[in-house]
């Protein structure tokens, strides 16, 4: 084809040389066109029957695959075996242009790569398995092997050396690659061992200060874990970092169907004292009090007196043992703490029925608005720091 070219431009009285470098321009040319009407012709039809095949089939992965252009990304591939599989036509080029056609191949390869591991991560996000053990972190390992791999033979091919001849050397730059990639290595570890241990996954509600999280996981991948906060904000929180720092999952109270409530108020230990015989005429008439009190009447005849705060402590239990909105088969209990400077800490350990936070707030406020408002049938009082309101009193109360 040089041939007839160079022959052409001769007998239209152009120079020997000057007519061969352009019949062999001419010619690569007319390679690169032919190669690219040969691709549009290809991925038209070839398109055209996937696309008709997954209109018709029941699988979603070939829906998926077209979507992430997967298919046409392959056909990109097929200007590189064209123009490799021409250059014998131009000889005096032939090594150079077949080293650049598979450098071209290598590419269009690794960009298919990078399709289909987008493909196989939507698919996987499609299934079960997806919430339990997420892989985007995997596929973004086996992209950056592909993507070393790929530069590895481009310059092999580009410099017309053995791809075995750079790979010996990689031995020697290991602690510099361990370097730049270390992130990525500490992330993979990372990955493999939250997966492993199923310490977190996609869905499941975290809590890390450290990191202002405090949210839902949305994304694993392998340099981070990205949290949607309750305020709508999105926290990213470094891979290694969830193996080497501490954070609270919450996954086990919303799997548990409860969500607990632990709060104590103070009673001021000046206002604790025994039961009137007056007092427990008025405290019978108590809701929730009446066994108590009859069991108190038996067994008073040992000596035994009963304190108004233990009064109060019985006037609990039995609330929340009948409050709608508490789960019966889990751990309900009233305690006393230790006395400290501030009182005598009451403790009320029960569990919400449910794991929805909204409705969670409200039950728990409503507890203690109620506890607050009973303190005082009971002659007890909470105790509180003196407040300016107090010292106003005070001085009122002298003058």
């Amino acid at each position: 084809m040089i041939e007839y070219i160079k022959n052409w431009l001769a007998l239209k009285g152009m120079n020997e040389g000057i007519s061969l470098i352009l019949s062999n321009i001419i010619t690569a040319i007319a390679i690169v066109l032919l190669s690219i009407v040969i691709n549009l012709i290809v991925k038209k039809f070839f398109l055209k029957i996937v696309k008709a095949y997954a209109a018709k089939s029941p699988q979603k992965w070939d829906d998926i695959l077209l979507k992430n252009k997967f298919f046409d990304q392959i056909v990109n591939i097929v200007p590189g075996f064209i123009i490799y599989g021409f250059a014998p036509v131009i000889p005096m080029y032939q090594n150079l242009i077949q080293r650049i056609a598979s450098a071209y191949i290598v590419i269009a390869v690794l960009f298919v790569v990078h399709k289909l591991l987008n493909a196989v991560d939507d698919i996987y996000r499609s299934s079960q398995e997806e919430r339990t053990r997420p892989i985007k972190g995997f596929l973004q390992v086996i992209e950056i092997i592909s993507i070393i791999i790929g530069i590895i033979l481009i310059i092999s091919f580009l410099i017309n050396r053995s791809p075995w001849i750079m790979l010996s050397g990689i031995g020697a730059a290991t602690a510099i690659f361990s370097l730049i990639f270390k992130d990525s290595i500490l992330g993979f570890v990372a990955g493999i061992q939250l997966t492993a241990n199923n310490m977190v996954k996609l869905g499941d509600w975290i809590e890390m200060p450290k990191y202002d999280a405090d949210g839902d996981v949305i994304e694993i991948t392998l340099h981070t874990v990205k949290v949607q906060n309750w305020n709508k904000t999105i926290s990213m929180i470094p891979t290694y970092a969830l193996i080497s720092d501490s954070f609270k999952n919450w996954t086990g109270m919303q799997e548990f169907g409860g969500r607990r409530i632990k709060r104590h108020i103070n009673i001021d230990l000046t206002s604790i004292k025994f039961c009137t015989e007056e007092m427990l005429e008025r405290l019978v008439k108590t809701p929730y009090l009446q066994e108590f009190l009859s069991s108190y009447n038996n067994e008073h005849i040992n000596g035994k007196q009963l304190t108004n705060i233990d009064a109060f402590r019985a006037y609990l239990v039995g609330y929340l043992k009948n409050h709608p909105g508490l789960n019966k088969e889990m751990t309900q209990m009233v305690r006393q703490r230790q006395p400290t400077e501030f009182g005598l800490p009451i403790e009320i350990y029960v569990f919400f029925d449910g794991t929805k936070w909204a409705d969670y707030e409200v039950v728990q406020s409503e507890i203690f608005s109620h506890v607050i408002a009973m303190v005082q049938e009971f002659d007890l009082r909470i105790y509180q720091n003196p407040s300016g309101y107090d010292f106003r009193n005070l001085g009122k109360c002298e003058s």
